[in-house]
């Protein structure tokens, strides 16, 4: 998306980089030790959902020998999308200026976070794209493949979102972006909740970029991924779809930011 250059773009102010987990004991240690190698300046939230392999008392040491690592212990396991609103309210209460999405098995690259603050500093949300040229995945099957591809596409024509890699979760974002996209009502709990995020962002008019990312498959811990995420994000991103169509039918579009 691009507004033309007709908006001028504060300091981004101290950045967060949230880190959900939930039986990722193996990672945490060396991801969060990533981070704040590549980006010393940012603190890091792990936003654990009570653990029961320990990863929550893995994070909790590290928050003691740092004061940059701070912990979110959450009752259980509610999903992706609630843990990420979790780390949202918190990062905004605590005063920080951008807030990142960020994977704990290390598919996310640590090393590529730069990029995508350098990239903010001109846009109100970025997103770490595996679609666009220059992106790249590493160590995923052909049917991982077709299934994220042709979920980012299904979203991307049936909701009318100008965004190669609509499911992807490498995200950082501006704070008022996320004070502007309604967060209150989100509802979508799994991998949807990324296609949700985006699609509100490009309703409300706000300049979201993709700068090409590499996309690593972990190679330890089991994956988040099932049968019934995938179906969650079917039946909302179509549910989504018909509604804007009836909506702009009935003459009614959604709320843009003000300029």
């Amino acid at each position: 998306m691009n507004d033309g250059g007709q908006r001028r773009y504060g300091p981004l102010g101290r950045a967060l980089v949230i880190i959900p987990t939930y039986n990722e004991a193996e990672n945490i240690e060396p991801i969060v030790s990533r981070v704040r190698a590549a980006v010393p300046e940012a603190d890091i939230l792990v936003a654990d959902d009570n653990s029961p392999d320990g990863t929550g008392k893995i994070a909790d040491e590290l928050a003691g020998d740092d004061a940059q690592v701070h912990v979110l212990h959450r009752k259980g396991k509610e999903g992706l999308g609630a843990a990420y609103l979790a780390g949202f309210r918190w990062g905004i209460e605590h005063g920080y200026g951008v807030l990142v999405e960020m994977d704990a098995d290390g598919s996310h690259q640590p090393e590529e976070l730069p990029r995508l603050l350098t990239a903010l500093k001109g846009a109100d949300l970025v997103l770490g794209s595996r679609w666009v040229p220059g992106g790249r995945i590493v160590n995923w099957p052909k049917s991982r493949e077709y299934i994220s591809r042709g979920g980012s596409l299904y979203s991307r024509v049936l909701l009318d979102v100008p965004i190669r890699d609509v499911t992807g979760g490498f995200r950082a974002f501006r704070k008022e972006t996320l004070e502007g996209l309604g967060l209150e009502d989100v509802a979508s709990a799994g991998y949807c909740f990324q296609v949700d995020l985006a699609r509100r962002a490009v309703g409300a008019g706000f300049h979201v970029v993709e700068v090409p990312i590499t996309f690593v498959e972990r190679e330890r811990g089991d994956s988040k991924m099932s049968r019934d995420i995938l179906v969650e994000a079917l039946w909302r991103v179509t549910a989504w779809g018909i509604g804007s169509r009836a909506n702009r039918l009935l003459g009614r579009g959604p709320a843009k930011r003000p300029s």
